[in-house]
Parts: C-alpha cells; structure tokens; sequence
C-alpha cells in the first residue's frame, strides 16, 4: 500500500550522526514505494548540530524545526507530529542506534491493519545502568497499564497520523504513546516487531537515572488518566474514605490511652486526618469540575464509536 511518509527526527547534540544518517534514511526510503517527508527537530543543542542541518536546508523531502531553547525529547515530537502532513507517522532517534533499514519490514507488518506498530529492540547494546532501570520500567508499565509491550521506550514506532495527532503530548509522555493511543484512541490496535539495535559510536548518551524518576511520575499520571480521566472523584474519594477510616481510629483509641500525652498525640493525629479527608474530598470536587469543563469546552466525549450498523 502506498502511502506518505512522515519521518520525524528529535535531534539534541548529534552534530556528528547527522550526515550519516540522513544518508541511511534516504538509502532506506527509497526502496519503499511511498512518498516521503523528512521532519528534524533541533532541541536547543549545544554543539554544531543545528549548522549541520542547515547544511541539509532546500533539501527535497527535509524539512527543519529549530527550537529557540532544549525542552525535551516529548516536545520535539510533538512539535514534528504538528509539522507531519503524512498518514503515516514514524519517530526515530538521530544517534542512530535505531536502524531506518527496518521501516521497510515494519510497514508491512503496519499495512495489515494496525494502528501502531512498535520495535523491540530485544537485543539491545547499551550499557547496563540503561538497560536494567528499562527492563523494570517495561514490566512495571506493561502490567500496570495492561499494554503488552516489550520496549516502550524504543522511539523506533510506526504510526496512524490521524491517531498520533488526536493525542497531546505533555512531560516525559513520548514512551507512553502505545497507552494513551489505547485509551485517548478508542482502542488502538497494535502490535510489536524486533528490531535491530546498534551502539552509540558518536556522541553520548542523554539518558541519566534522574528520567527513571521522571517515568514513575509520568506512568502515575497515565494509570490515573487511564482509571479516572472522566470520574476523578473515584479516586479522591476513595484516598478520603481512607483518611477518614484513620482519623475515626484514632480518635476512638485516643479516648483508651493510659498518658495524657498519648491522649493528645492520638486526638491530634485524628483530626488533622480528618482535615486531610476534607480537603482529599473537595479536591475530588475541583477535579470534577475541571474535567467537566475539560470535556464540555473542547466538545470531546466520554466515549469512542467504532461504527453504526
């Protein structure tokens, strides 16, 4: 199936993978029979990669997105899915440990009717302060989120443009796409393929054990989207019913205690729980409205129509 594709390529202080690379995407595109656009995205690098890419400019397919500070591997993304005018939408990474070589076999597999098609980079050569903190962060997310997926963070993806697009991406959120396309989407049908995966030769890694971090706060705030987008006060009231359970205790043991010093500890503990319930409770209420007036002003629905027979 023919189609128009849509590369886009975050770039952060890769001066020395550029050339290179473009050469291998070019090399790759060019034995698929689909046209073709090239989208880099300069994060505020540091070094000589946005002269590089200037030497690419004026060039037939490229296009160039230069960004006046870093915000981040998300924002890039976003940025080149807003830019994308193909059907077909495909990340890759410019350090070039992803292989372009693989979109051909990846295409196919996307043309049986898949919204995305996801690379695994099964046999990975990074080091291993990379690779063990990836393979939790996988298990963590495939079995809280109930996406099963091998590699979220292989930025190597294939995917539906109108689906990407219908998706706004915020934070560290580029590695949870596959989980939002399944909720925000409707139901995403996807699927996963190995891909190859090569070592860095030029430059260094971005990755620190600080975006570890970052990825336990991102994947709390998909499985609350995911469980309470559209009845946040489930959540909340769930977290007050709890705090009240505790300040009911306490203070109901407080009245036993033996010391008055014990008295006042459990007294006082019991009504600043019960405070916490209060306030939980009516957090619930702002939440609440905020996702009404979420869904209301931007004229979304709480539900996605596959069809009408």
């Amino acid at each position: 199936m023919k189609h128009f594709l849509s590369i886009i390529i975050p770039v952060y202080n890769e001066e020395d993978n550029i050339l290179c690379l473009n050469e291998k995407v070019a090399d790759a595109l060019g034995s698929i029979d689909s046209d073709y656009e090239v989208i880099y995205i300069n994060d505020g690098s540091k070094d000589g990669s946005l002269n590089v890419l200037k030497q690419l400019s004026g060039k037939e397919h490229i296009t160039i997105i230069n960004f006046t500070r870093n915000y981040g591997q998300t924002a890039a993304l976003q940025a080149g899915i807003d830019a994308a005018k193909g059907d077909v939408i495909i990340p890759l990474d410019a350090d070039m440990q992803n292989d372009p070589d693989d979109i051909k076999k990846m295409l196919e597999l996307y043309d049986r009717g898949y919204d995305i098609v996801s690379g695994w980079r099964k046999d990975r050569h990074d080091n291993i302060i990379r690779v063990i903190p990836s393979k939790i962060a996988n298990f963590v997310i495939c079995n809280l989120t109930g996406i099963k997926l091998h590699d979220f963070g292989c930025t190597l993806k294939i995917y539906n443009a109108e689906l990407l697009k219908s998706i706004r991406l915020y934070g560290e959120l580029h590695r949870f796409i596959p989980v939002l396309a399944s909720f925000f989407g409707g139901g995403a049908n996807f699927t996963e393929i190995e891909v190859k995966h090569h070592k860095r030769i030029h430059g260094y890694s971005k990755y620190n054990l600080s975006r570890t971090f970052r990825v336990v706060l991102d994947l709390f705030t998909i499985c609350f989207l995911q469980r309470f987008a559209d009845r946040p006060m489930y959540f909340f009231g769930g977290c007050a019913f709890i705090l009240f359970l505790i300040a009911l205790f306490s203070l109901i043991i407080s009245f036993f205690a033996e010391f008055i010093y014990s008295f006042l500890a459990l007294f006082i503990t019991g009504w600043l729980f019960f405070g916490f319930a209060i306030i939980t409770m009516l957090l619930g209420l702002i939440a609440e409205v905020l996702m009404r007036t979420y869904y209301e002003s931007t004229d979304k629905r709480v539900y996605n129509i596959k069809e009408i027979l």
